[in-house]
C-alpha cells in the first residue's frame, strides 16, 4: 500500500486530489497538510511514502517544506504546480523534489505519478521538462556554463543516465543491461558525483540539457 500526503493550502484541491487517489486499491492517503510549516512535524506519526506537494502556498512554500523534508531523510515529494510557476521549478529541483506533475492533469497521470515517485523513480511530466529546463538555464548553468562534465561519464554510466532519463527504475535498469542492481546503485552515485547533482531529478535535467536523450514526441 503507498501511504499519501497531501500538501495544498485550498481544502478543495486537496479533497479533490484524495478523491482521485483514494479510488486506488494500492493507494491510501494518510494525512493532510495547508501550509508548508505542517509538513515535518506530521512526517512521524503519519509516516507516507511519498508526499504531494503544492508549489505555491502563502506560508512555507512548497520549495522550502521539500527542502526541510529531505533535509530530514524524508519521503520522496512529487511537486504539483502550474504553468505559471516557471520560476520556481528549478528551485523545486534543486530542493530535492522527486516529481513534477501539472494540477491540470488527469487522473490516470497524477495516479502514475504517485507511484513512480514512491518506488523511487522520477516523473516529470512532459509539457513540464521544456519549462524545467529553461529555469535550469537560467538559473543553474550560467555559474558553470557547459563545462566538461558529461565527458567524465563512462561508457556505461552514459548508458545508466540514458535509461535513468527515460524514467527506469533501477530494478529496470539492471534488467535491461544485464547487471546487478547493487552494480546500477553504484554507478548512479558515481553519475551524481561526477554530475555534481543532488539527486536523480537533477541528474535527469542535465541529460536532457546535453542532448543525451531527447524528449518524446
Amino acid at each position: 500500500m503507498i501511504r499519501v500526503m497531501l500538501v495544498d493550502d485550498q481544502p478543495m484541491v486537496r479533497a479533490g486530489l484524495g478523491l482521485i487517489l483514494r479510488s486506488q486499491p494500492d493507494i491510501e492517503v494518510v494525512g493532510e497538510c495547508g501550509d508548508g510549516s505542517e509538513v515535518v512535524p506530521c512526517l512521524s506519526h503519519r509516516a507516507p511514502d511519498v508526499i504531494c506537494m503544492d508549489v505555491r502556498m502563502p506560508g512555507v512554500d512548497g520549495v522550502e517544506a521539500t527542502r526541510r523534508v529531505r533535509a530530514t531523510g524524508g519521503p520522496p515529494v512529487c511537486i504539483l504546480t502550474t504553468f505559471d510557476d516557471q520560476d520556481v521549478l528549478w528551485s523545486a529541483v534543486d530542493a530535492g523534489a522527486a516529481g513534477f506533475e501539472l494540477k491540470s492533469a488527469t487522473p490516470e497521470n497524477l495516479i502514475e505519478a504517485v507511484r513512480t515517485v514512491a518506488s523511487g523513480g522520477t516523473w516529470i511530466d512532459g509539457t513540464l521538462l521544456g519549462p524545467i529546463l529553461a529555469s535550469y538555464r537560467q538559473f543553474a548553468r550560467p555559474a558553470a556554463r557547459f563545462d566538461n562534465r558529461i565527458n567524465a561519464l563512462s561508457d556505461r554510466e552514459l548508458d545508466v543516465l540514458r535509461l535513468m532519463a527515460r524514467g527506469a527504475s533501477n530494478r529496470e535498469i539492471a534488467d535491461h543491461l544485464n547487471l546487478a542492481e547493487t552494480t546500477i546503485k553504484s554507478h548512479i552515485g558515481t553519475i551524481f558525483t561526477k554530475l555534481g547533482a543532488r539527486d536523480r531529478a537533477a541528474a535527469i535535467v542535465f541529460a536532457y540539457d546535453t542532448g543525451l536523450v531527447h524528449p518524446r514526441r
